[in-house]
């Protein structure tokens, strides 16, 4: 069973070679930008908007980042946040699925701003990619302004890709968190769970962050154990996943649980449940009463889609 998977392609030319020539580049007459506003990136139907960087929309541009040449041609990306649309939706924008678009004065109406999580089966890998590269690093230079180190403010440079204290000389780069999501497996069961501020019906495989000191193998144990009281024995990589919100690398994995007893942590879950492989391809034709179908795109669904393909021992 194919399961698409967003934020997942293989890669483009980013020229890193060519950062510190990024100024340069940026005035070339074939440079082109993609624009970004709080986090959403420009649209016109499956592909990401090239704009020339000397549009009026840039005029009052805040970060900008060199991507490099995905097709051959240089390319930005530039964060216009400081926009205001005249209509703002703020309780469509805080909600956990933004279907909301905006549409830019200065642009045609067929090019809007898209939240990341509504155009994930719609740009295709390349495009998809291009678009995380941006999100990721544009929240990182948003969220980075000043020094850890000494507190002092921070300078962007190298494109984008590094910001410098010239206070203290420390040098900061972007970073990526690793998180672990899990199928975890025991007696031709899946374990799911439903986050504590979800939609009601909405259930994935369980996930979390890599600690300090940890191996991908041990955090799959303790984050399966901390949020459902299950112990896990054997852990096997499956496949990783981009996954710009705001700049985390999922570490796909499939686990054999040794114990059956669910004991949810409140504070995470609101609930956990087995499902049995008939009981999950209701969830996946739409029939299951009380589980959603997983989103298109996630590496979640691919977990599970391909557990329900195979063949049972």
């Amino acid at each position: 069973m194919m399961y698409p998977l967003s934020f997942a392609g293989d890669g483009f030319d980013r020229s890193a070679e060519e950062r510190d020539q990024a100024d340069v580049i940026y005035t070339q007459a074939e440079t082109r930008s993609i624009a970004l506003w709080r986090g959403k990136p420009l649209v016109e139907e499956d592909r990401l908007v090239r704009l020339p960087v000397d549009h009026e929309i840039f005029d009052d541009k805040g970060d900008c980042i060199y991507l490099g040449r995905p097709e051959g041609q240089p390319l930005f990306a530039t964060d216009i946040s400081r926009w205001e649309p005249a209509d703002i939706e703020d309780a469509a924008l805080g909600a956990f699925l933004d279907d909301s678009r905006q549409i830019h004065p200065l642009l045609p109406s067929e090019q809007s701003f898209i939240d990341m999580r509504a155009m994930l089966t719609v740009l295709d890998p390349f495009e998809a990619d291009i678009a995380a590269t941006a999100k990721a690093v544009l929240e990182w230079q948003r969220s980075h302004g000043y020094c850890a180190k000494c507190g002092d403010k921070t300078e962007a440079v190298k494109g984008g890709w590094q910001r410098s204290c010239s206070a203290c000389g420390a040098q900061h780069f972007p970073r990526t968190d690793p998180v672990v999501i899990m199928m975890v497996e025991r007696n031709d069961r899946v374990l799911v769970g439903r986050g504590a501020t979800w939609p009601e019906q909405m259930y994935s495989v369980l996930a979390g962050f890599v600690e300090p000191g940890e191996t991908i193998e041990a955090a799959v144990r303790r984050e399966v154990f901390e949020e459902t009281g299950i112990t896990v024995g054997e852990v096997h990589y499956a496949a990783s996943q981009s996954w710009p919100f705001p700049s985390s690398l999922m570490i796909g994995c499939t686990a054999v649980a040794t114990s059956d007893e669910i004991r949810i942590d409140p504070e995470e879950l609101a609930d956990a449940k087995w499902l049995t492989r008939e009981e999950l391809a209701l969830v996946f034709s739409g029939g299951h009463p009380e589980v959603a179908p997983p989103r298109k795109g996630p590496i979640a669904g691919r977990l599970l889609a391909n557990w329900l393909a195979a063949t049972r021992d």
